[in-house]
């Protein structure tokens, strides 16, 4: 019988039996992390108006600051809909290695979409432990054949794109910017779903499911499971995030600390690999068009302006050359 599990340990042979690759991880990259709960922000209270409402909008803001990170309820999105979703790809993922590699025509997503560990990691640190299923949103009603995935999948986008312009605009707002930049920028033609698998890992001490990173868009809205195993930065120590089950998780993007001028702050996180057991999430990324250009919010900018397209060319070029992302460091003036 096929698998389903990509060969992780026989495509990176080299890095398992690489001695300097062992030696540089033999003690595990990961010491004790503790476990906090993100700041919870109930958004119903958006809908009383006056102060609950003001109150809300001004936690927002804080967590985004304080944070980069911060959970939500009441959001807006239906616990069916995201059990759904949660069904639908844990289905999707048990299909044999070939299937999802091949784009089965059961399948039918787009070409590229299907993506799995680091074909440029050099050493085992830069290996992510993972596969996803990576969907541009305009790609989703053309998938066809596996229906229940396309509807589940599209009624998922829906719901989350709403609740980011909403996030987004509330941003802007504290900040004194009213405007309609991310309504006419962030449409469903650039923005984009991806489906994440977390392996069991054998080697779990000594490789990431996700190396750390900050997002390249403007939100970034997270569901995941009861499982764990999303990290953070957090006044510069890593911290775990305790799972809720009622919550969706927000956090800010490169592009929102450069168009907020740092105020707002795309943090660092990384998935953990667990030894036996598997983790699911789904992430939407709101994004602008490729020539939009990002520009701060107010005068005497930090970073200076650039297109989405330069800089997600510049990250490509940085992880090819590198092995890994520098992003906004690369923009200051």
């Amino acid at each position: 019988m096929e698998k389903s599990e990509p060969p992780f340990q026989e495509f990176y042979k080299n890095l398992f039996t690489n001695h300097e690759a062992w030696k540089e991880n033999e003690n595990g990259i990961f010491d004790d992390v503790e476990e906090w709960e993100l700041p919870l922000i109930d958004l119903s209270r958006l809908h009383h108006g006056g102060w609950q409402g003001a109150d809300c909008k001004r936690e927002i803001a804080e967590a985004s600051q304080k944070w980069g990170f911060f959970q939500v309820i009441n959001h807006g999105v239906s616990s069916d809909i995201l059990e759904k979703m949660q069904c639908e790809q844990m289905k999707v993922f048990r299909k044999t290695f070939y299937e999802k590699a091949k784009n089965h025509r059961e399948l039918n997503f787009p070409t590229g979409s299907y993506r799995w560990g680091t074909p440029s990691a050099t050493c085992l640190k830069q290996l992510a432990w993972s596969e996803a299923f990576h969907v541009p949103l305009t790609d989703i009603s053309n998938m066809g054949g596996f229906t229940t995935l396309s509807t589940t999948m599209e009624q998922f986008a829906t719901m989350v794109s709403k609740l980011a312009e909403n996030l987004a605009e509330i941003l802007a707002e504290q900040l004194g910017h009213k405007s309609d930049f991310f309504k006419q920028n962030c449409l469903p033609s650039t923005c984009y779903l991806r489906m994440n698998r977390y392996p069991p890992c054998p080697i779990s001490s000594q490789v990431f499911g996700l190396m750390p990173h900050t997002d390249s868009d403007f939100l970034t809205i997270l569901h995941q499971d009861q499982i764990g195993g999303l990290q953070l930065v957090k006044d510069g120590k890593w911290i775990a995030v305790k799972p809720n089950k009622e919550a969706l998780i927000i956090n800010i993007g490169d592009l929102f600390q450069a168009w907020s001028n740092d105020v707002y702050k795309s943090v660092e996180h990384r998935v953990v690999a667990h030894k036996e057991t598997e983790r699911f999430s789904a992430a939407y990324f709101f994004c602008p068009s490729y020539d939009t250009v990002i520009q701060s919010c107010v005068e005497n900018s930090i970073y200076k302006r650039f297109s989405f397209r330069e800089f997600r060319q510049q990250v490509q070029d940085d992880v090819k050359r590198l092995g890994y992302k520098i992003g906004l460091p690369r923009f200051i003036i």
